[in-house]
């Protein structure tokens, strides 16, 4: 029997990689039930490119393999090829409904980027070309889930990773053999960590230069002996009807810690230059290609905590109130603004030196920056609106059949929405904005990011503020000119009189 794409997927992690929860190693992910229902959702997703009524949409047809591939693996050469990821993006967004931020397209858009721009690192190492290239078709063509842990433990942040009091606590190349590189220390936060194939590892931040140990690109596969991916407190529900987000989307973040890992040579794409490092880290066609995919996700969440927010308004019949409507406007305002950057950044795309079509950076940074800002208060206003309506919500659904059972449907029912109806959409709104898996989405979207405020003043340094000051020194050559005209008139003599007739 042929196993379906969303199958094979399934299968393919039962290759023995170590994964801890809850002081437990696990033996098999797919059968745990803190990773079922979102192994399900992938599942699904993964099988879209199979289904001919939405392949076209989700991917682009792979001669290598005679079938589809995810757009996320698509070069743009045009702006229709941006286009097309970014439907791609959408769909599966839109089937988790933005809950889902890291389903692997960001991570393979990184390495398509990285793929697109190979030649520009060939000074820090004449083999990336090849090992890029040959790894790209390999994701591409075996469909690889992949994630990225770029960040360093938070042990002592004032120090940078070779000031640590520990010289294992950051991870760091301690040997190079024949075979590979061997890496100690730990990374983190790698999101969908324990159902990915591999993880990407680079700093996030700019090494100084004597830290080249630290310095590396490697593209570890999850099941590596000493790999031990520590996950934090499972959010999954096993009560659909309770949490329907966190019973589906349950994405998982962990910390990986390294003991003397041997990473194969063809998976070490760069080490050892500082320099190199952040080139890639700032590379700019990674970064347009895998930011775009960021907003086209945020754009799918805002604009489900907008709906949700609708619909309970109108349950309980606020929505004719004019400061509800004041609250609702706004988050159709963040919604409008940030579809408005999204087609901005692909209607002021351009094509590089290399033939890449690429989306505008200054757009989509700006679409991130404000994302920080506009989903904490998208959720602010969805509990403003539901308000004490949230603590009203029965245990279960089931208790609407119970003993009570009229009383009940009676007292909770809304304008126009019968009880069940109602209560259902509460529990969804709750798990927005009060559950764990909740309070793990607003802690995301504040900082998935980077910094907040580095990444705001990031703007401001790298903004080309040519335009900007020009008005200034426009304003004061054209005020001055004007004073000197003025005091040439005042010197000139009597004005001619004239009296009306």
């Amino acid at each position: 029997m042929t196993l379906t794409r969303g199958e094979r997927f399934i299968q393919s992690l039962k290759d023995g990689r170590s994964i801890w929860l809850d002081g437990k190693r696990l033996d098999d992910v797919t059968g745990h039930p803190a990773f079922r229902g979102t192994l399900r959702t992938l599942k699904h997703l993964f099988d879209t490119l199979d289904n001919k009524d939405v392949r076209e949409q989700v991917g682009f047809w792979n001669p290598a393999t005679n079938a589809y591939a995810h757009s996320s693996f698509l070069v743009p050469a045009s702006k229709a090829d941006l286009q097309k990821r970014r439907v791609a993006f959408a769909y599966w967004a839109n089937e988790t409904y933005g809950v889902m931020s890291r389903l692997s397209d960001y991570a393979r858009s990184l390495v398509t980027g990285w793929y697109a721009s190979r030649h520009e690192f060939a000074s820090f190492d004449p083999h990336f070309d090849e090992k890029i290239t040959r790894y790209y078709e390999e994701a591409r063509d075996k469909d690889l889930f992949l994630t990225t842990a770029l960040l360093d433990p938070q042990i002592d942040r004032s120090k940078s990773p070779s000031e640590q009091q520990h010289p294992d606590a950051v991870l760091r190349i301690v040997k190079e053999t024949e075979d590979g590189v061997v890496v100690r220390g730990a990374k983190m936060v790698a999101t969908a960590g324990p159902y990915c194939h591999d993880f990407l590892i680079f700093p996030y931040y700019r090494l100084k230069e004597n830290e080249q140990q630290y310095a590396h690109l490697l593209i570890v596969p999850a099941n590596l002996p000493g790999l031990h991916i520590i996950c934090r407190e499972s959010f999954a529900s096993l009560q659909d009807d309770n949490h329907p987000l966190s019973a589906k989307y349950e994405e998982m973040d962990a910390v990986l810690l390294f003991d003397d890992v041997l990473v194969p040579w063809e998976r070490v794409l760069l080490k050892g230059s500082a320099q190199g490092i952040w080139e890639l880290r700032m590379n700019e066609t990674a970064n347009a290609l895998a930011f775009h995919q960021t907003v086209v996700r945020l754009l799918a969440k805002l604009e489900f905590v907008a709906g949700v927010s609708f619909a309970v308004a109108d349950s309980i019949g606020a929505s004719g109130f004019l400061h509800v409507q004041e609250k609702l406007g706004e988050l159709v305002t963040q919604v409008e603004s940030i579809k408005a950057l999204l087609l901005a950044s692909e209607i002021q795309a351009r094509r590089n030196d290399a033939g890449t079509v690429l989306p505008a950076l200054s757009p989509i940074e700006t679409a991130r920056n404000l994302g920080t800002r506009y989903y904490p208060r998208a959720i602010e206003i969805l509990q403003q609106i539901g308000a004490g309506g949230f603590m009203q919500v029965p245990s279960t659904l089931g208790e609407l059949d119970g003993p009570l059972a009229n009383l009940m449907k009676t007292c909770y029912a809304g304008k126009q929405i019968d009880a069940e109806h109602k209560v259902r959409l509460f529990k969804l709104a709750w798990d927005l904005v009060g559950s764990p898996l909740g309070s793990r989405h607003e802690l995301y979207e504040r900082f998935y990011a980077g910094d907040p405020v580095r990444t705001y003043a990031n703007q401001y340094l790298y903004a080309d503020k040519s335009e900007l000051t020009g008005l200034m020194r426009n304003f004061r050559q054209t005020h001055a000119a004007r004073e000197e005209g003025l005091h040439e008139s005042d010197n000139a003599g009597p004005a001619l009189s004239y009296t009306p007739q």
